[in-house]
């Protein structure tokens, strides 16, 4: 004898749990209808993309197989390009991330006006966004050869050319910093808001100035998170093309790549395609250290 089980609604158990079970099933076949959009404009402008240059990185103009395009890209002059191109970013990423976070404890700290916060954070949303022909324009007329800054220091005495230059690394380096530090404070202030009051208000009950207080526990717990979008600058700073061609920089592999690819110096895309193949790689290194660095910080800024 079969003993039919009842919930409390007086319906049989397996009723209610077949139920349950098309309604989970009717939400996940929407819910995959919904990321449809995302998954196509991944696939059409990221994953296409990014395999037709691996392809082409391997194939000669007649579509023939070959490692030569690969071995051109350890010759000169793109050795030196991909050199200072790190070399630009990391700077870069350097600068912006350690005036960056300064900045985004500061806007934090507890005796700021109120109104500073929501006003530096608008700042930032437009000058992370603030690149290419303005921002290299905005530079050369004040830093430039002819700038404002350069005249004014050169009438006081200091000629600050030809030792720098907006062309050089640290020059170029300072033109990055403009749109690399207020991205750095658009995702520096949510993992300092991570930090638990409860860790401040327990190292200042036992008498710890704001100093020890990130000296042994703030910076000890968000330095992954800090490293991690440090990496993000420098990914970001590496794929940067608009400002270096209005600044007039010559020797950066995304400026090489543009002239390979419109032919203005020499039409020779196949080359290109293995010059983007060697960025995408230092972007997934990037993009790896940073997932690691993210999974170790979560533990704690939960």
């Amino acid at each position: 004898m079969v003993v039919a089980e009842f919930s409390e609604t007086g319906l049989p158990q397996d009723v209610i749990v077949g139920d349950v079970t098309r309604k989970r099933s009717h939400t996940r076949r929407w819910a995959f209808l919904g990321m449809l959009p995302f998954v196509a404009f991944i696939t059409m402008f990221l994953l296409i993309p990014t395999g037709e240059i691996i392809v082409g990185a391997f194939r000669t103009v007649n579509g023939a197989f070959t490692l030569s395009n690969i071995d051109d890209i350890f010759h000169a002059p793109y050795p030196a390009a991909f050199e200072f191109s790190v070399e630009l970013s990391a700077l870069s990423a350097l600068i912006g991330g350690i005036f960056g976070f300064l900045l985004a404890n500061a806007i934090l700290h507890h005796g700021v006006p109120r109104w500073i916060r929501p006003a530096y954070i608008s700042f930032s949303g437009m000058a992370a966004n603030f690149a290419g022909v303005p921002l290299a324009f905005a530079y050369g007329a004040t830093l430039g050869s002819l700038g404002v800054i350069t005249v004014l220091l050169k009438h006081l005495g200091l000629n600050i050319y030809p030792a720098f230059s907006l062309q050089g690394l640290f020059g170029a380096a300072l033109v990055y910093a403009y749109f690399q530090f207020p991205l750095m404070i658009l995702l520096m202030v949510p993992v300092i808001e991570g930090l638990r009051t409860e860790w401040r208000e327990s190292a200042s009950n036992l008498g710890a100035g704001a100093f020890t207080f990130w000296r042994h526990i703030g910076l000890p717990i968000i330095t992954p998170s800090l490293l991690g979008l440090m990496v993000l600058l420098f990914g970001n700073a590496l794929s940067a093309y608009a400002t270096a061609e209005a600044l007039g920089i010559s020797n950066l592999v995304t400026i090489d790549i543009a002239q390979l690819v419109d032919g203005n110096m020499t039409l020779n895309p196949q080359a290109a395609y293995a010059l983007a193949l060697g960025m995408i790689v230092i972007i997934i290194v990037t993009i790896t250290i940073y997932s690691l660095l993210q999974r170790r910080t979560s533990r704690w800024l939960r």
